[in-house]
């Protein structure tokens, strides 16, 4: 029997998804209304009966520590668990993980007692639906000590990934890491049985970031100085004359890794039929189960939207939005194309009366406020009568002095106040 210990790689300092990752680590950037990206990897491990999960991460990792333990509490009968491997100072290493290849290297000594036969690593900021387990079965029967998860995309994107060649036995033949958009990459074009819609022009065979090594390969690749998979390990494995399998993933598989791949994989769930379906009883997504009461809605016009649990929403016009948890929305707000992450808490009465006397918005979005393709961050205090992203103005990309706009998309970050009145 196969013993499989799952590597959710948390990533570095999340530099693609600030400032949403300016307090906390990218796995733990908000998701859905009410999930965190780590979810997704966890649930997909978890769903395909690998319940031995570690996620590695060093920068901001207080407010995911929090959440893995929170929501993934394992019986004793199952053996499973899902614990937080921080970057730490020991006798033989000090510094920060160098690359994905090295954040596994120095916590070998955490995954050895385990004695697993395979190892499963996956990236930690995707979006994708996957039966891990069949992707188990086509490894042990191709007899290649490396598996890697791939999916067809266009030339464009490929340019970011990296790209696989493979023969009529999807055996992987080279592996070319980021080619760019000038590199001839015609070489590298997948035979037309591989491929699921001929004429979609998805040509190239890319790198998921999702592996499953043998035990032994795993570890002995790791002995030397190399800190990247994509670009050292892998290619060092190829030249070695050992045998790589592909497993070409034909589900939706998305990137959320930057601010507007998550921008647009946000609003696509509040399509009518959207790429990705949080509504799938038999591989459900897992998140933390915070007993919140039903969303209330006042007079609201709202289409194409979610809500989750907690919102309060009065007299209000929402369209193609996400109202993330415990959302106070005032009446007469108007949100268009809005991913709001929502609140960790209510404020009390109390608190409202002291915000009242010194000019500070409550928690939430103000009466009269109109938005229109912007990310609002948790616990943001957004006031009254404010016209966001509404008025004709050339986003130009920067910090400013509240707020950000990143490939011209408004973000409001966590906690911040913006005055009654605002224009943006």
């Amino acid at each position: 029997m196969a013993k499989v210990l799952s590597i959710v790689l948390g990533g570095g300092k999340g530099t693609r998804l600030y400032p949403l990752t300016k307090n906390r680590a990218k796995p733990a950037v908000p998701f859905g209304g009410k999930y965190r990206i780590v979810d997704i990897p966890i649930s997909n491990c978890i769903n395909s009966g690998f319940k031995q999960i570690y996620i590695l991460t060093q920068f901001n990792s207080a407010s995911l520590h929090l959440h893995i333990e929170r929501t993934y509490m394992f019986d004793s009968f199952s053996n499973g668990f899902a614990e937080i491997l921080a970057a730490e100072q020991t006798l033989t290493h000090s510094g920060w993980y160098e690359g994905t290849a090295d954040a596994v290297r120095k916590n070998l000594d955490h995954f050895r007692p385990h004695k697993p036969t395979h190892y499963l690593i996956l990236s930690g900021d995707q979006l994708y639906r996957m039966d891990l387990a069949d992707m188990l079965k086509k490894h042990l029967e191709s007899k290649c000590p490396l598996t890697i998860a791939c999916t067809t995309v266009a030339r464009e994107p490929a340019s970011a990934f990296g790209i696989a060649k493979i023969d009529s036995h999807r055996r992987i033949l080279e592996f070319l890491e980021k080619p760019g958009p000038t590199r001839n990459i015609d070489d590298y074009k997948i035979q037309p049985e591989f491929k699921r819609n001929k004429n979609d022009g998805k040509d190239y065979l890319a790198s998921m970031g999702i592996y499953i090594f043998d035990a032994e390969l795993l570890e002995k690749s790791l002995d030397s100085d190399t800190n990247d998979f994509g670009k050292e390990i892998i290619p060092a494995i190829l030249s070695s004359g050992n045998p790589v399998n592909s497993y070409i993933f034909e589900g939706y598989w998305e990137d959320i890794g930057t601010i507007k791949s998550f921008y647009e994989a946000n609003l696509d769930l509040t399509s009518i039929t959207p790429e990705f379906n949080f509504y799938d009883e038999e591989m459900p997504i897992y998140t933390h189960k915070r007993n919140l009461p039903a969303s209330k809605l006042n007079y609201c016009t709202i289409n194409q939207s979610l809500t989750a649990e907690g919102c309060i929403i009065t007299n209000s016009s929402i369209s193609s939005s996400i109202i993330g948890i415990r959302t106070i929305i005032d009446s007469g707000a108007s949100l268009d194309g809005v991913v709001c992450m929502g609140s960790d808490y209510y404020e009390t009465a109390e608190q409202q009366e002291y915000n009242k006397k010194h000019g500070i918005p409550n928690i939430g979005i103000g009466g009269s406020t109109i938005i229109k393709k912007a990310i609002i961050d948790k616990n943001a205090r957004i006031g009254s009568n404010c016209r966001i992203g509404i008025d004709s103005f050339e986003r130009i990309d920067g910090e400013y002095d509240n707020y950000f706009i990143v490939d011209g998309i408004i973000v409001i970050p966590k906690g911040s106040i913006i005055p009654s009145g605002t224009i943006i």
